[in-house]
């Protein structure tokens, strides 16, 4: 779906958002569901043992805060946003078919070589703001962090999306800024350490760069 270079970059992000947003609402809970589904799964039978991650001198350096709630959850808006702005129906469906394989390879890893972070020596209960997250998205499934590599791959397309409709460059800063929140969240709740997050950024940008690539090659730079 072609833009007017002259239309306003907000003008813009507004038409992509409404563009199949029924198909988009839909299809984004559909997926979550699905995901979580083998996620739970993959958790409740790995095909070994967990090995308890290291923590490294920068998780001592990074204090566990509860203001990291916000941030840890805010990832699911975040990573709604590329599609959401997709313009058309083929780049929504290859980049649903890209955030899969992204999702798939992890837990692929999760399953068969299963990791958990070590014990925070936190008393939880004096923290009930983070039951939620402790009851959700629990210790198991450690590294790589798939909660960084979807921010880093959403990053990465989010930064190519804003580019192509000629967005202020304070909202590119923005939107990375976000994505180094959220990566700063999942080491501040005490839900990684910073080798799942370091793996994790690893793999979203390998998943980002491929998948533009390969999108950019099918469909043209200017189409996303």
């Amino acid at each position: 779906m072609n833009r007017s270079v002259s239309s306003p970059w907000y003008c813009q992000l507004g038409s992509r958002i409404a563009t199949l947003w029924p198909l988009k609402a839909i299809g984004t809970s559909a997926f979550m569901a699905v995901f979580f589904w083998a996620y739970f799964s993959v958790m409740a039978a790995p095909a070994s043992s967990p090995v308890v991650m290291p923590r490294l001198f920068l998780d001592h350096a990074i204090p566990f805060s509860t203001l990291a709630f916000p941030a840890y959850v805010s990832l699911w808006v975040y990573v709604s946003l590329p599609t959401a702005l997709m313009p058309g129906f083929r780049p929504l469906l290859l980049l649903g078919l890209w955030s899969a394989a992204l999702c798939l390879f992890c837990l692929g890893v999760f399953w068969a070589l299963p990791t958990a972070v070590p014990p925070a020596e936190i008393d939880w209960q004096l923290y009930p703001e983070m039951a939620f997250i402790k009851g959700i998205d629990a210790a198991g499934n450690a590294c790589p962090s798939l909660h960084v590599a979807s921010a880093v791959f959403s990053a990465v397309w989010l930064a190519r999306v804003l580019a192509n409709v000629g967005a202020p460059v304070w909202l590119r800063w923005a939107s990375g800024l976000q994505c180094a929140v959220i990566m700063w969240s999942t080491v501040a709740t005490r839900q990684h350490v910073v080798l799942d997050v370091i793996a994790g950024a690893l793999v979203g940008l390998a998943f980002g760069w491929a998948s533009l690539r390969q999108i950019e090659s099918a469909l043209g730079p200017q189409r996303l």
